[in-house]
């Protein structure tokens, strides 16, 4: 957060520069209010393109076999122009590198979930599937575990719907 606060100044008095050089090669014909007005614009510029691409940095920066299952786009009233066009917040994904079957329980699947949102630490939890009565439950639990034979006790179990799409993509074979 601290170097997207320099890179946000950075831009602002780089613009405003930009300003203050067009304003002496036109030896003083555009107003001097421009240059703090080219600042505030680098500045709200910087930080509108941050918020706008935070998403797809973040999935650039995933590694090959991690699937983006479901995100969350929203628009706020401190910016305005979400209205038109909502920013992604926070998504969830699948990190199918990690998946584990159980030849036993061929319906249930092990899956590591990155949780990443926009200003925060990412949480990777590892979750069990079943996906053939659409649920799932965290192994993040003292008394959860898991016998020789695949067979899980001690979870919580929670309903999902059939049309979950984290559900679908942790339970897709690919």
């Amino acid at each position: 957060m601290l170097f997207e606060l320099i890179a946000a100044i950075v831009a602002g008095i780089a613009l405003a520069g930009i300003v203050m050089a067009l304003r002496r090669i036109s030896r003083g014909l555009l107003p001097k209010w421009l240059i703090p007005a080219a600042a505030g614009m680098g500045i709200l510029g910087y930080g509108v393109w941050s918020e706008y691409s935070w998403f797809s940095r973040s999935l650039a920066a995933q590694p090959e076999g991690v699937i983006v299952a479901w995100h969350n786009a929203e628009s706020d009233a401190w910016r305005p122009w979400t209205y038109l066009a909502p920013v992604v917040t926070r998504f969830t994904a699948v990190d199918k590198r990690t998946a584990q079957r159980n030849p036993e329980f061929a319906d249930q699947v092990i899956v590591d979930l990155l949780f990443a949102a926009r200003w925060q630490s990412s949480v990777l939890i590892k979750v069990i599937f079943d996906c053939a009565g659409h649920k799932r439950a965290d192994l993040a639990g003292k008394n959860v575990t898991i016998a020789q034979n695949g067979h899980v006790t001690g979870a919580n179990w929670i309903d999902l719907a059939a049309d979950d799409s984290v559900l679908k993509a942790a339970c897709s074979r690919r």
